[in-house]
Order: C-alpha cells, then structure tokens, then sequence
C-alpha cells in the first residue's frame, strides 16, 4: 500500500492477494487498484472482478468505504463475464452488495453492458480529460483507444493506473474485438507522450517482474514505445481490419 499524506493507494494482485483459491484469477495476473482519501475514508476501485467480496473485504479492514468503480474498459477479466471458457464475477456482483456508480468512458459503455448485464442507469459515461473526485483528490480520465474503442487510463496524484493501454514490457493486444493497432499506435505516441518521465506506471496485468514503473523507466525498456513510425508499427501489430 502506498500512503503519502491523505493519498490512499492500493495495488492488488488477482490470485494473490484476492479470489486467492481461483486459478483462473493467478494465471491471468489481474491487477485491481483502489484509490481514495484517507482524511474522507472515501476510495474507488479500479476494474474489480473475479472476487467481489475479497476486494470489498480489503476496503473494509482499511476502514475506507467504497463510493465509485472505474473502468479502463470492457473485457471479461476486467469487469467481470464470460471469457475464454472463464465465468468471471465483476461488476453485477459489486452492485448487488455495494451499490455504487460506474464511471466507463462513452465509447465503452455499451461493451460494458453487454458483457456484464448491468444497466445504462448504472454507469456514468466520460469524455477525455473528464474528472472524478474522491474525496479531495481528483482523478483525470484519459481516452486511450486502441486495445478497445473506449480503453482509458486514469492519472491521479504521481500515479497513471494504465489498464491494458500499456504495460512494463508491452501493451495491449488488438486482435481482440474492438482492437484497433493504429489507434493504439497514436494513443502510445501521441495521448501517453506527454506523461512525464517521473509519473509512475501501474498496469492491469502483471506481465514479468515487477508491478510498477516510472514512465522514463518504461520508455527506455518497452520495445513498443520505440517504434519511430506507423508502417514499423503495423509490420509488428498489423494493419486494421487485416
């Protein structure tokens, strides 16, 4: 846990530290995070699935209360449903116990929807650059398509909470529905390079060692934020629609 001032940061691990019985939930590494105010006790979570009660028993024992759920976008693993023969608890089962808004970018939204069942009433949809407030910290929501239409990441305090935009060692992958490899080309060239080198990376997998990196550091060592130009890009990641 990461506690500056009245910061309230939290990184968890799927597998390990929740749904810590599931194998499905340690093979694929998830990350969920949970942000808030310590002065307030007021958090959000951060893409909560495959084990709603563990993640809302973590927030109990560090007498915060839970008033939000952010999406970096629709993907089972991430809000809960069905994927690759996996049933994923996720969000429908937050609300049922915590009744709280879901804030999804507009594009996402009705990817949310499908996948998990939850109503339009539910969710509160985001433009770029919109902000949500927790206690006196405010989160920035930045558009960041490429992985899904409506993928986003979230900027608060030194941390950007980077969903499957971005990675230490790679970024999201566009063969999946929705995937678009030149969108995500400009979104990592463009949208993330004006993060500054010293904003600290939490991704949504742990892919490979290590749950966080600087931005300088992740410049330097990710191959795909060295890609010089879109046609080097598409020879690695494809063309869209190809």
């Amino acid at each position: 846990m990461v506690e500056s001032n009245s910061f309230y940061f939290r990184q968890l691990l799927s597998g390990v530290d929740f749904a810590t019985t599931d194998s499905s939930a340690r093979q694929m590494g998830n990350y969920v995070y949970l942000m808030g105010d310590t002065n307030t006790r007021e958090c959000v979570v951060v893409d909560p699935a495959y084990d709603i009660d563990g993640i809302l028993k973590i927030v109990e024992q560090d007498e915060m209360k839970l008033v939000g759920a952010l999406a970096t976008h629709y993907h089972p693993d991430h809000v809960g449903g069905t994927i690759f023969g996996m049933n994923i608890m996720g969000l429908p089962a937050l609300l049922e116990k915590n009744s709280v808004p879901i804030y999804v970018n507009k594009l996402e939204a009705d990817g949310v929807q499908q996948v998990t069942g939850i109503s339009a009433t539910d969710m509160k949809k985001l433009e770029s650059e919109d902000k949500v407030k927790v206690g006196d910290f405010e989160i920035t929501c930045l558009h960041t398509p490429g992985h899904t239409p409506g993928s986003q990441c979230f900027r608060i305090e030194d941390c950007l909470i980077a969903g499957d935009t971005l990675f230490l060692q790679g970024c999201g992958r566009v063969d999946l529905p929705g995937g678009n490899s030149e969108d995500l080309y400009y979104t990592l060239t463009q949208r993330l390079a004006k993060i500054q080198d010293e904003i600290v990376l939490y991704p949504g997998h742990r892919y490979g060692p290590g749950g966080s990196a600087s931005m300088g550091e992740v410049r330097q060592t990710n191959h795909y934020l060295q890609i010089s130009s879109v046609e080097d890009w598409f020879s690695v990641m494809g063309r869209p629609g190809q």
